[in-house]
């Protein structure tokens, strides 16, 4: 068998660092096997989709090490591998599920979705779809069609019994189909679901194993229907157990930098990132810790994967990363400084900031230090000089986060738009809005410019900076407790518009 594994990000944001978790193993998988691993860019999702995002991906996945032999980028023999460029691929495929009965056209509108949603969350049922529209004549379906009424494409689902499923990992997985929802395939604007496009896909690129994270292990009876409903085989499925937080909790931007970008910003080895990822969920029979991805690839044996939840804990990957960099000879370690960001294009930017606040040479580099740092140093109660009061300052780092996180375009026309609005939102001067956040991003009260410092430190440090400020806070007693923080964020959006990356 010529085995082809592939991963398939969404570009909706900062690269995950559960992405690179994921292309891991599927990489050491498909390398060990002597076969192709493939990069597909799930796109369909076309409000939050961006190339910068996209690109992002790539830059982060290259970065740690791993490279693909078929992608966008790249191309190959089964592309194009952007979804967003095989929509006419779909549509022909949800046509023929209709044709043979494995779906069906439902022309349910907004509202009476929300009414059944309403009224199955007051019940206490499972919520889904109630196959209303399944019971449609092929003809009546077809008149309503041809008149212009708005309509998805769903898959049909057996009323009762239960789905047997192998999992590479796991066996036998069993459930029951009542659990399972008729899941739309192609939506209105004729775009398709995660699920249709990602059955079509894998099966017309070849794909032999299906490597992802265990939260999809709910949607494989759906994905199954579909390969049975197309006359298909099905590769073989294998779900990963997902990275937690130390307190069990699954991984999430609220309580660890999650982006792969920030993990470079900070100064961890990719090597070091990828030898941790690896260890977290495999282990070589030879119990060693220390290993090249090559060495991964050579010897991997996905039987060893471990279901056990792995906890990402961050002080564990520097100390690991501390291994990497003190074996490193001098030589190469000082070459590392200087991709890493001690070169004359990172200086370039900070002299013109640095050059009118300076009386000597020697002030340049404290002056500059924080730009360096991943935890600027100060005092809790630095924050507070500013004289906004503490709880007040926390929903205003709440709010310059969230709106930091809605920003693809990082730019200091961006940057500055951003606190503009934050300021006429919440009825404050920019002058009053901004020294806690001089503190946040530089520790000091008086630094080079917030905006463009923020501009060099990059989207995902300036959200950790913001993210240390709020833990700050909260040991002043001013956190926003759980049922406080939901209730903020509700006034948030209705303030400053919602945004499904939140």
């Amino acid at each position: 068998m010529n085995v082809r594994t592939r991963i398939a990000p969404s570009p909706t944001g900062s690269p995950h660092i559960g992405t690179a978790y994921i292309a891991l193993f599927n990489y050491a998988f498909a390398k060990h096997h002597g076969g192709a691993f493939i990069l597909r860019i799930e796109d369909t999702d076309q409000a939050r989709s961006t190339r910068e995002s996209e690109q992002a991906i790539l830059d982060a996945l290259k970065w740690v090490g791993l490279h693909w032999d078929e992608g966008p980028d790249c191309g190959g023999p089964r592309g194009p591998y952007r979804q967003s460029e095989r929509t006419a691929i779909y549509r022909e495929h949800s046509r023929t599920l209709v044709a043979n009965g494995a779906a069906y056209p439902c022309f349910c509108a907004a509202e009476r979705l929300a009414d059944l949603r309403r009224t199955q969350a007051a019940q206490g049922g499972q919520p889904g779809y109630d196959g209303r529209c399944a019971t449609l004549s092929a003809e009546e379906a077809r008149k309503r069609i041809q008149a212009g009424e708005p309509h998805v494409i769903r898959l049909r689902v057996p009323p009762e019994g239960e789905c047997a499923m192998q999992d590479g990992l796991r066996g036998e997985v069993r459930i029951p189909w009542n659990k399972v929802d008729h899941q739309v395939l192609l939506k209105a604007d004729g775009f398709p679901t995660y699920h249709l496009a990602n059955v079509v896909d894998d099966h017309l690129m070849g794909i032999t194993h299906v490597i992802r994270g265990e939260e999809w292990i709910n949607s494989l009876p759906k994905h199954l229907l579909l390969y049975q409903a197309f006359g298909w085989t099905p590769p073989d499925f294998f779900h990963l157990p997902l990275l937690r937080n130390p307190d069990k909790s699954k991984l999430s931007k609220r309580k660890n930098p999650v982006s792969i970008l920030y993990y470079q910003r900070a100064g961890i080895l990719p090597e070091a990132l990828i030898n941790y990822l690896g260890l977290l969920a495999y282990s070589f029979e030879d119990g060693r810790e220390q290993f090249t991805l090559d060495e991964l690839a050579a010897a991997f044996d996905i039987k060893r994967i471990s279901l056990g939840g792995p906890i990402f804990d961050i002080q564990k990957l520097q100390a690991f990363n501390a291994r990497h960099l003190r074996a490193m000879p001098a030589d190469e370690l000082l070459n590392r400084f200087k991709t890493w960001g001690l070169n004359e294009q990172t200086w370039a930017k900070i002299i013109p900031l640095a050059q009118p606040r300076l009386n000597q040479l020697s002030d340049l580099v404290p002056l500059a230090a924080y730009l360096f740092a991943d935890r600027p140093a100060y005092e809790p109660p630095a924050l507070l000089a500013g004289g906004v009061e503490g709880a007040r300052l926390v929903q205003l780092l709440r709010i310059a986060q969230w709106e930091i996180e809605k920003t693809a375009d990082w730019t200091l026309d961006s940057i500055k738009a951003i606190f503009a609005q934050i300021a006429e939102k919440e009825a404050l001067k920019l002058k009053s809005l901004l020294p806690s956040f001089f503190i946040a991003i530089s520790g000091a009260a008086v630094s080079l410019p917030v905006f463009d410092s923020m501009l060099i430190l990059g989207r995902d440090m300036t959200l950790r900076r913001i993210q240390y400020a709020l833990e700050a806070l909260d040991t002043q007693g001013f956190a926003l407790k759980k049922d406080k923080l939901k209730e903020f964020e509700k006034t948030y959006r209705a303030k400053y518009g919602s945004d499904d990356r939140l």
